[in-house]
């Protein structure tokens, strides 16, 4: 019996120093700073291309004043945006739109035709994840690159 309850101890006393192994915090960092979070609504899948092939990850700040507008674009790879704040709105090229207010989090797929508005009484900041973007290519495309796109009438 003394033995099972030693035995016990030991086990427990393993698990208590192996969970506080796991659960202590790094050390040497000069900075974490949680720049923008938000929620991401359900049925959001990502697909990126081609994994055997490398990408670049570009994360990028915009600050984007009242009025302002991105003009339309393309993204060669998937845009996650996290709206920090300001009230976001996004635009389609059906002429489609939905907006975005802060802790909000838009995707925007491949390859899609849109632009970002401004449409709100104060500066808007949003924070760009850009993923398997093309190693060394832009993460936005313009018009002007593809002479069969035709600019939405919105």
């Amino acid at each position: 019996m003394k033995f099972m309850a030693g035995t016990a101890f030991l086990a427990g006393l393993a698990i208590v120093i192996a969970a506080t192994a796991l659960a202590t915090t790094g050390t040497g960092f000069k900075e974490r700073t949680v720049v923008a979070r938000g929620t991401l609504g359900p049925h959001f899948k990502i697909k990126l291309q081609d994994s055997s092939r490398p990408g670049d990850v570009v994360v990028q700040k915009f600050v984007l004043g009242p009025g302002g507008q991105s003009g339309w674009h393309i993204h060669p790879g998937p845009a996650v945006v996290t709206v920090k704040s300001g009230e976001l709105t996004l635009d389609q090229e059906d002429c489609s739109n939905a907006t975005y207010p802060a802790g909000r989090v838009a995707v925007e797929p491949t390859g899609h035709v849109h632009r970002v508005r401004n449409l709100g009484t104060t500066d808007l900041e949003f924070w760009v994840t850009f993923l398997d973007i093309p190693v060394g290519s832009a993460q936005r495309l313009e018009p002007e690159t593809d002479p069969d796109w035709d600019l939405p009438d919105c």
